[in-house]
């Protein structure tokens, strides 16, 4: 699209050399541009006329509790209203959010030291990714390299859910990446051990990556010590799956986190 006679607000937690300099590129390309510093939620007056909210976030946001909060609230309202809004940081700051508090990862991210290229094609997909329908199934990716235990996943939860199988941590990655936005998979049952990239790997790649980092990923493990699933939680995945469950403990769980 032609990123022009859009109506955008610039939000910053502090004055930025950065976001001026992006300010003042978009306004030579025929776009308005308003400009936030400070509380970035005091913003009422620019819902109903914005098209689009641009958060210029500081580097570290992660170590200050008051701006992090802020960010909390500001994803909070974008959510609730629809708007679309980008965010501008480094790459490290986005790890360590998606770490911490995944809804960052569900808007467009364009990474310092920022390329106008770059960030017109975010404004882009902001505008033209599309949802779901209402009411479609979600769908669930399994990784595991036995084919043979992921297609008896695949008959138990068939019925109700949308499922595909990989058989290959970086196979996962590549089919993601080629997911149109409005099919994406919802969520990932992805095997804790695996023969090259295991669990731990992949879930750290899907984290890294803006596309997949949003979704949630639950570990499927053998191991049910306490010992062995300390382990596992102590990489935040979204929650285990014992591969001893039974069908109908399987379906109550994702039931839980998809409906």
């Amino acid at each position: 699209m032609e990123i022009t006679n859009l109506n955008i607000v610039m939000l910053m937690f502090q004055p930025s050399v950065v976001a001026k300099g992006l300010e003042k590129k978009l306004q030579e390309q025929g776009n308005t541009v308003s400009a936030v510093v400070g509380n970035v939620n005091q913003i009422d007056q620019y819902m109903d006329s914005a098209d689009l909210f641009i958060l210029n976030l500081p580097g570290k946001i992660t170590d200050d509790t008051v701006e992090l909060k802020a960010l909390k609230l500001l994803c909070k309202k974008m959510d609730t209203s629809g708007k679309k809004m980008i965010m501008v940081g480094e790459k490290e700051v986005y790890q360590d959010l998606i770490g911490i508090f995944k809804a960052a990862g569900n808007f467009e991210w364009v990474f310092r030291p920022v390329q106008m290229q770059e960030l017109e094609i975010a404004i882009d997909k902001a505008f033209t990714g599309k949802p779901k329908p209402e009411g479609a199934r979600k769908r669930i990716l399994i990784v595991d390299d036995d084919p043979d235990y992921a297609k008896m996943v695949r008959e138990w939860i068939s019925e109700k859910y949308k499922v595909d199988i990989v058989t290959a941590g970086m196979k996962a990655i590549a089919f993601l990446l080629k997911v149109p936005e409005d099919e994406g998979v919802d969520l990932i049952l992805l095997d804790y051990e695996m023969p090259i990239a295991d669990g731990p790997q992949v879930l750290q790649m899907l984290r890294q990556e803006p596309a997949t980092a949003h979704i949630p990923v639950v570990f499927l493990t053998g191991v049910g010590t306490r010992e062995g699933v300390a382990r596992v939680m102590e990489l935040k995945p979204d929650g285990y799956i014992l591969k001893s469950t039974t069908r109908d403990d399987l379906l109550q769980f994702l039931s839980g986190k998809l409906d």
